[in-house]
């Protein structure tokens, strides 16, 4: 089945990984383990929240002063539990479409606001009640939480496919605003960690260190060198056309040297 809608713009750019997306988005339809429609996203998925709970027991999530989590509606459990935890919680806009690439959430300051973290940690409200911030303001963080359509036990994953996780996480690296040991992490259903031979890490994607589903908690053990920060030559012209900021910041990263 092909994609439809919006995500449907981004097929075409890796044959292989269209076909594994496809694959992992039907067997969660036919298994009923999808929550709303699955294809062209990150996928929503019945146990979404046992699996931010298993997330939740990582020491390196303990230790987190400052998370930064993707937008998507499967982590919508583990936003809302970094606020409830009294982590400072950055959040993207969705697909980085307005002028500010993020928002931060302190959860002294929503408390304060009167706003329900169970409420700020939708990304249709976190936008409005967040506090806009460029890649420049942020301050380093201690726990990288990214979406994913699939995964394998050695670490590879793949989004959706619009390249959004790989380049922030290339800009964070050009800032330091993560170390080659900040820990990367996501929460998916079983049925999206597939076999290491259908997924393979390439160069320029980041490997995850844990992966969180409703049973398990799995440690990668990743021997994937991170990349070391953005490969502006693989960013494409409809991302610099869609994400107002984006040529700017490349050339005060660059005039930086």
């Amino acid at each position: 089945m092909a994609a439809t809608g919006e995500g449907a713009r981004w097929q075409g750019r890796n044959e292989t990984k269209d076909g594994l997306r496809h694959a992992v988005w039907s067997d969660l339809e036919t298994s009923g383990a999808g929550v709303g429609p699955v294809r062209s996203r990150i996928p929503d998925y019945v146990g979404a929240e046992a699996a931010a709970e298993r997330l939740a027991t990582l020491k390196a999530w303990r230790d987190a002063a400052i998370v930064k989590c993707n937008p998507d509606p499967p982590q919508i459990p583990v936003r809302r539990k970094a606020l409830e935890a009294g982590k400072r919680l950055y959040a993207p806009v969705p697909e980085l479409v307005k002028p500010f690439p993020f928002v931060l959430l302190d959860p002294d300051v929503l408390a304060r606001r009167g706003i329900a973290f169970a409420d700020a940690a939708r990304s249709e409200v976190f936008v409005e009640v967040g506090e806009p911030v460029r890649f420049q303001e942020m301050r380093p963080m201690d726990l990288i939480v990214v979406g994913s359509v699939a995964v394998t036990r050695a670490g590879g994953r793949t989004g959706k496919g619009g390249g959004f996780a790989d380049l922030e996480l290339g800009i964070f690296r050009e800032l330091g605003l993560v170390r080659p040991s900040t820990p990367i992490v996501t929460t998916v259903h079983g049925l999206q960690v597939v076999d290491r031979d259908r997924l393979v890490i390439e160069a320029h994607d980041s490997a995850l260190d844990w992966i969180a589903t409703p049973d398990e908690l799995i440690e990668t053990r990743t021997t994937h060198p991170q990349p070391h920060g953005v490969d502006w030559e693989r960013v494409r012209p409809d991302q610099f056309a869609d994400i107002p900021f984006l040529a700017e910041l490349r050339a005060e990263i660059e005039a930086r040297g």
